[in-house]
């Protein structure tokens, strides 16, 4: 059976997917493997890897908003999204959301406008950009309910370049796995001057899942300063703790 793993791991996390669903999911794993021949997209090429670190890590982004909401049209922003994860995956499986998927990298992003097209999503728009850059834009700054980011760089780097995105109200949810702790103490001052308020740390606890996969909630209070994010490079080189 086609996605086999991923059915099962997405229904002990309480979602169902359909045959259609699990289709879109392997044209997606094909393409993501055939692309990667040409282009750098991801270091995990194996179809059961592809599966389980890429698609089932994806949906347990689930845990944090329920389907109820995600059916009423979140708008979305996945930033330095690379392939597409987590953003594609939600997307297939939440069809209702309007999700942007941000990509500094030109073809990256040129396979990002491929894949979308070729699995027949709509409501999707690829942004090639730099997150420093894009935050700048008012159709862009503060205007997603979720704002997500997946092992793209240190948290308190994260922090600047994501919470921009988020509207007030709205969340940041960042994709972490190992030991975090230090990473986090060092982040709470760059939460607090960019307007948030950290929610939760929650435990992914999947037996596919077994590297201590977390997901950090940060909750939007306040407007983000205007002078964030910084200039290009500067988050990541003097992050703000």
């Amino acid at each position: 059976m086609i996605m086999d793993i991923l059915k099962s791991g997405a229904e002990r996390i309480g979602l169902t997917l359909s045959p259609a669903q699990l289709n879109r999911f392997d044209i997606y794993r094909a393409e993501l493997q055939d692309w990667n021949r040409r282009i750098n997209l991801t270091g995990i090429m194996g179809e059961r890897d592809i599966q389980i670190k890429h698609f089932l890590d994806a949906l347990t982004l689930y845990r944090i908003w329920p389907r109820t909401e995600f059916a009423k049209g979140l708008r979305i922003i996945d930033i330095g999204t690379g392939g597409g994860i987590p953003g594609i995956p939600l997307k297939i499986a939440f069809p209702e959301i309007n999700l942007a998927l941000l990509e500094a990298n030109r073809k990256k992003a040129a396979f990002l406008k491929y894949i979308i097209v070729r699995l027949g999503l709509d409501n999707v728009e690829v942004i090639n950009n730099r997150a420093e850059c894009a935050a700048y834009e008012n159709q862009y700054r503060e205007r997603f309910h979720m704002v997500l980011a997946r092992a793209v760089a240190p948290l308190v780097t994260l922090l600047e370049l994501a919470l921009p995105f988020c509207m007030v109200g709205g969340r940041f949810i960042a994709q972490k796995k190992g030991e975090i702790a230090e990473e986090l103490e060092r982040a709470i001052i760059a939460i607090g001057l960019l307007g948030g308020r950290l929610r939760d740390v929650v435990n992914i606890e999947l037996d596919e899942l077994s590297d201590q996969r977390k997901l950090i909630v940060v909750y939007k209070e306040s407007a983000t300063p205007m002078k964030y994010p910084r200039r290009p490079g500067i988050p990541s080189k003097r992050p703000l703790a």
